[in-house]
């Protein structure tokens, strides 16, 4: 009797610890079987040997990323070729004369005719000894005053464009980051410039000026009050773009720790908010120089830029409107130089904005 109801119920209990047995190898056996690991890239393998041999691997800086943006954009490309082409050629202006025998200065009366006072022969007197050929009346070689013409356009671009970027970049800042009452100061300032006519007042400023100022005489007072009144109508587009990235970046985290560290006032602002706005202001210059080449270039036209016989582009224009049915080689080397400066400007500084700031040219 006894060995009846035992029986039974060690099989009972046999068969379920079994299963239990059965459970628990399902529920510890392991979910996927393991597979060879993949080979590591050969880029891997040089980020892990420089690890292993305690070399630190190095991030690409903001300057080379926009480097090799820029090197993708073949149109940005070809306008800095032109740009740095035409530095050198305002900087060896004398040497590039000397070469081709000749003198922006020098006239050549004999080249003229005298009936018409124009060049004699076809295309504006061009030839072999004067490549893009001679003025009307005073026979001058063309190519020698458009190449010493690069000079002053290059002058009054990029020294205007330095006023005005000094002036937008510390103002903006100041009223960006201490706000109140200086920022509104600073910012009704900027917008009284802006709807200011700043042509008509440099033409009424030009015709005041002495002959002498600050030991500089005739075309030199000229360029310096043009430098100065375009760089100082120039700083408010500068200013306002400044002030806006200032107000945003006075709230990020890093200007906070530095105040919570204790620094400065100036110190934020040199070390801490200045470095982050390089490369807007890098691309507002490129941007602002072919404005101010082409404003040179229209007072010079309008004869109160550089005087004669100092070569300008714009005064070459002027003078150009005369003859412009009898010599229209003289109007059109002129305005294509003035054309080409602008455009590869233009196209330079297109490419530095979308390389600095892809998002932002979308």
């Amino acid at each position: 009797m006894y060995d009846a109801l035992v029986t039974p119920l060690q099989r009972q209990v046999g068969a379920g610890y079994s299963r239990l047995r059965g459970v628990a190898a399902t529920m510890t056996a392991p979910l996927h079987e393991p597979t060879a690991e993949a080979a590591p890239s050969a880029a891997e393998e040089a980020v892990l040997a420089g690890s292993a041999e305690g070399k630190a691997v190095q991030g690409r800086s903001l300057g080379r990323i926009a480097w090799e943006r820029l090197k993708r954009d073949k149109l940005a490309l070809t306008g800095g070729v032109v740009v740095l082409a035409l530095i050198a050629i305002a900087l060896l202006a004398p040497v590039i004369t000397n070469l081709v025998g000749q003198d922006p200065e020098t006239h050549h009366e004999d080249l003229i005719d005298p009936l018409f006072s124009t060049p004699k022969g076809a295309w504006g007197g061009i030839s072999a000894d004067h490549l893009l050929g001679v003025e009307p009346v005073s026979g001058r070689d063309v190519f020698a005053r458009i190449v010493y013409g690069a000079r002053i356009s290059l002058l009054v671009g990029f020294l205007s464009a330095l006023v005005a970027v000094v002036l937008g970049t510390v103002l903006g800042v100041l009223a960006g980051y201490f706000g109140g009452w200086l920022d509104a100061v600073i910012s009704r300032v900027m917008d009284g410039l802006l709807a200011f006519p700043q042509l008509l007042f440099i033409i009424a400023l030009v015709s005041v000026m002495p002959n002498e100022m600050l030991g500089l005489t005739g075309t030199g007072v000229r360029l310096f009050v043009m430098i100065l009144v375009i760089g100082f109508f120039g700083w408010p587009y500068v200013g306002r773009v400044v002030r806006g990235q200032t107000l945003s970046l006075r709230e990020r985290e890093y200007v906070e720790a530095a105040r919570s560290l204790g620094a400065g006032r100036f110190y934020i602002l040199f070390k801490e908010l200045l470095p982050n706005l390089v490369a807007p202001i890098i691309v507002y210059t490129t941007m602002m120089i072919p404005t101010n080449i082409l404003t040179e270039a229209a007072l010079s036209f309008l004869g109160v830029g550089v005087k004669p016989p100092t070569a300008s582009w714009g005064q070459m224009l002027s003078s150009a409107i005369d003859y412009y049915d009898s010599d229209p080689m003289y109007m059109v080397i002129p305005g294509v130089a003035i054309f080409i400066t602008v455009l590869a400007f233009n196209l330079f500084g297109d490419g530095v904005r979308d390389a600095l700031d892809p998002k932002g040219s979308r």
